[in-house]
């Protein structure tokens, strides 16, 4: 497909939006769902420290490199790869990413459907109820029911595409500001309540005192995929992103910052969970079935009655929501910066097939639990597929290449003026110290990472 004419490109308002927009993406359901339930299976304290040192390692270098890309070539995933590289195959990258920003939109819209429905039947008081198989059952009414999962995901869809369709700064950056300060606020009202319980202590010590022993070879997998899945690196996305910053964003300060806000939302997310889990005796390593099956038995233990059960635990949904909205616009605007990049099309038409695609594949995991219940896909049913396929290879795989590109064959000369603003940033000390991570050690871990994803490897 050629590229059209050139056009007027989308960008951050500033520092702080772009800032805002790039910790929107990095802050997800990973935060509220995929940390606490990893941290309680992988044994807690132990579990972070390995996911801290993996981040600054492996998701840190990546998301620095997808960045400087972006901005550097002003173009989409695959576009700026193809500026940057032309006639070679390292665009390649960038379609693996497309692929992966593709997937996990699909069966992510599906998840963010659970949890609008779920904010229904919480302030209603629905689910408010101790017992697990109460939960449990609420919870497989929602999947099995092939119309209900199709429609939450078609709102869901709407949703995002009007959101996309206002707009890199009127739209994302502008819904994403308004966003981060409802998730911080619920978060910290949550995690006070939490706190306040009786055996709150159980649940911080799980969390912030390590016990060594818990650590094997497939935890620090477990923490190494995360750093992954945590920042939006690897899919696409951040190399999007990056082709919206400002001229005068200092790159590597600002990952940082969004690396460092990421890991504070997730061990808040972590102190508001736990000690409440371990108050009410909870199972800790309740999987990824966590949020929508012992989060409401969680709630519904706290003192004060029914309505203010349901109240706690529609906050916890409503910044589950606010967490996912910000994530699944970056997904959202990986395709949609292709087709308008490669296209010529408008940016409402590029959103709107983009969604009419997105329902079209997203139906297969969408109904995974229903109609297509008995299709498997290497014993994964479509849902957990879709996930494997981006999550344990893509995910990877685009990180690996994404690194060996920038290390050895852009190089150094054009990452320091990069990062460097062409020099204009002291910085070049702190650039010399990333570039040599991402070039040598990144790569290296990057690969267990994927050996581990295809099960070559093991704990």
């Amino acid at each position: 497909m050629t590229s059209a004419g050139p056009r007027v490109r989308g960008r951050f308002t500033g520092t702080l939006g772009a800032v805002a927009a790039t910790l929107g993406s990095a802050v997800g359901l990973g935060n509220i769902w995929k940390f606490p339930y990893m941290t309680g299976e992988s044994g807690g304290a132990a579990f972070i420290i390995v996911y801290v040192i993996a981040t600054f390692l492996i998701g840190l270098p990546v998301m620095i490199s997808e960045h400087v890309i972006g901005r550097t070539a002003r173009s989409d995933a695959i576009g700026s790869l193809r500026k940057l590289a032309p006639k070679e195959p390292w665009w390649l990258i960038g379609t693996a990413g497309v692929i992966a920003a593709f997937l996990i939109i699909a069966f992510y819209t599906e998840v963010i459907g659970w949890v609008l429905i779920y904010i229904v039947k919480a302030f209603s008081g629905q689910i408010v109820t101790t017992d697990p198989s109460v939960t449990g059952a609420a919870f497989g009414s929602v999947i099995s029911n092939p119309w209900l999962a199709l429609g939450l995901q078609w709102v869901v869809l709407a949703g995002l595409m009007a959101i996309i369709i206002a707009g890199v700064s009127r739209g994302i950056e502008a819904m994403v500001k308004r966003l981060l300060p409802i998730l911080f606020v619920i978060l910290l009202i949550i995690a006070i309540r939490s706190l306040t319980l009786p055996g709150a202590s159980a649940g911080l010590e799980f969390l912030f005192k390590p016990d060594l022993s818990k650590l094997s070879f497939g935890v620090v997998l477990a923490a190494m995929g995360l750093a992954f899945f945590k920042l939006s690196v690897g899919m696409g996305t951040m190399i999007t992103y990056g082709s919206y910053y400002p001229e005068e964003q200092d790159i590597p300060k600002s990952a940082v910052r969004v690396m460092l806000g990421d890991l504070f939302v997730s061990l808040l997310a972590g102190v508001a969970i736990f000690p409440a889990v371990f108050a009410f005796g909870v199972e800790k390593a309740a999987g990824p079935s966590l949020m929508f099956i012992t989060m409401p038995t969680v709630f519904s233990s706290l003192p004060g009655g029914p309505v203010v059960q349901s109240i706690f635990m529609g906050l916890f949904f409503v910044l589950a929501a606010c967490a996912a909205t910000g994530a699944a616009l970056s997904l959202f605007e990986v395709p949609v910066a292709f087709l308008e990049d490669h296209t010529g099309w408008s940016r409402k038409r590029a959103a709107i097939v983009t969604a009419v695609a997105l329902a079209v594949a997203g139906a297969f995991p969408a109904l995974a639990e229903s109609w297509l219940s008995g299709v498997k896909i290497g014993g994964l049913n479509l849902f957990d597929a879709f996930d494997f396929a981006s999550s344990n290879i893509l995910l990877p795989v685009g990180g690996l290449f994404l690194c060996i590109f920038l290390g050895w064959r852009w190089g150094w000369p054009q990452v320091k003026e990069g990062l460097t603003n062409k020099g204009s940033l002291d910085n070049q000390g702190m650039v010399r110290f990333f570039y040599g991570v991402a070039k040598l050690i990144s790569p290296v871990l990057i690969l267990v990472v994927l050996l581990g994803g295809l099960g070559v490897l093991g704990g």
